[in-house]
């Protein structure tokens, strides 16, 4: 790998650099909670008629993940990043969720910007979403058709060159993280949940509000330069809007900041939003979701295990919801490729694995904290 000359190497904060133009968002959590938070009773009923609609796709399936929710009895366990093996909890799990483009043509698979893994902590009651940047710089495990080794890249390169499969093997290389299972959906699909919720208030900055505006102008949604009244403060906001504040990282040509991290925060803003609204939404309105979304969902999330998730959703809803990022700040840096990409390049991984690990199990991570360690050494 190398790197364009004269380019700072900085850790600064992301938003202070330079990023392209945004690409399209898929809400895929809200779509997937769709499905785990349809109550019980005749929502699961309905749940069972719609499941069929949904496809199943699925991966070197070697984890057993039914005793995450069907015993939680489970004792306390201990983890240890440096057994060589992937971290598990029984009680935890890890829901891979990818938000994919539209295909071209040829294509076995679109390309996927949005990942973010939903752990549910039966453990510690919680619900944790965790990005994952898509320029993150990777060693892709495997070989291509012609058994040449995919070596490092993006991120977001494993989608396009594998699909979830290749993506959440490379996710588990690289951070040491199990995955349990998947969902892939479209973006069209969160317009519809939001617009079917009636909306989500969201607290926004008059920028936002203008690239909002901007953005539905230029795509030919709206007739005028100024749908939203451009005061900064709590706005509501229809499915094709929320949309636009999601797919939000800036355009220096248009004037805008912003970068992918300030994107994937807002993502994480209004997930945190739209599952609050989920507490007060009534079951026409999940059997209406559930009806609309569910051809769109790629999965291996099994029938049996979509009813088990469903049938606890109202506990979930109690959880409390913690969020995290990789890279985190500190750990990383813009870096560049031979061809001239710009990466986002993990400098320490010792400490991000370590981090990563104790959001997602907390203190059943054995081993010393790498940042102490450097600290009493130095």
């Amino acid at each position: 790998m190398s790197r364009k000359p004269n380019q700072r190497q900085a850790v600064a904060r992301p938003g202070a650099q330079k990023k392209a133009h945004a690409f399209g968002w898929k809400n895929v959590l809200v779509l997937f909670l769709c499905l785990i938070m349809g109550g019980v009773g005749g929502g699961l009923i309905v749940l069972y008629n719609t499941v069929n609609a949904i496809e199943y796709k699925s991966i070197d399936d070697n984890q057993n993940t039914s005793s995450s929710h069907s015993s939680l009895s489970t004792g306390p366990t201990e983890l240890d990043l440096n057994s060589g093996e992937l971290l598990n909890d029984p009680m935890i799990l890890n829901i891979m969720l990818f938000g994919e483009d539209s295909r071209k043509a040829g294509e076995e698979h679109g390309r996927s910007d949005t990942m973010i893994m939903l752990s549910i902590d039966n453990r510690h009651k919680k619900l944790k979403l965790t990005s994952f940047m898509r320029d993150t710089y990777v060693t892709i495990p495997g070989n291509n058709s012609v058994g040449e080794p995919y070596g490092e890249n993006k991120l977001n390169a494993a989608y396009t060159l594998g699909g979830p499969q290749l993506t959440i093997k490379t996710i588990e290389s690289n951070f040491g993280i199990n995955i349990d299972r998947y969902a892939v959906v479209d973006f069209k699909s969160f317009r519809n949940i939001i617009d079917i919720l009636g909306g989500v208030d969201i607290e926004l900055t008059s920028e936002e509000i203008d690239y909002i505006n901007w953005q539905s102008y230029i795509n030919n949604q709206v007739d005028t330069r100024n749908e939203l009244a451009d005061e900064p403060g709590v706005v509501h906001l229809n499915g094709r809007q929320a949309l636009w504040y999601a797919r939000n990282r800036g355009d220096e040509e248009a004037g805008f900041s912003g970068d992918d991290f300030d994107r994937t925060s807002r993502q994480r803003n209004l997930l945190k939003i739209v599952m609050s609204d989920f507490k007060n939404a009534n079951l026409t309105q999940i059997v209406s979701i559930v009806g609309e979304v569910g051809p769109m969902i790629t999965t291996n999330l099994k029938k049996n295990e979509i009813t088990t998730l469903v049938a606890n959703s109202l506990t979930y809803l109690k959880y409390d919801m913690e969020e995290f990022r990789v890279p985190e700040d500190n750990v990383w840096q813009y870096g560049w490729t031979s061809d001239g990409q710009s990466i986002v390049e993990i400098i320490d991984w010792e400490q991000q694995r370590y981090d990563l690990a104790k959001f997602v199990f907390e203190e059943s991570v054995t081993g010393k904290n790498p940042a102490s360690s450097s600290s009493s050494e130095s």
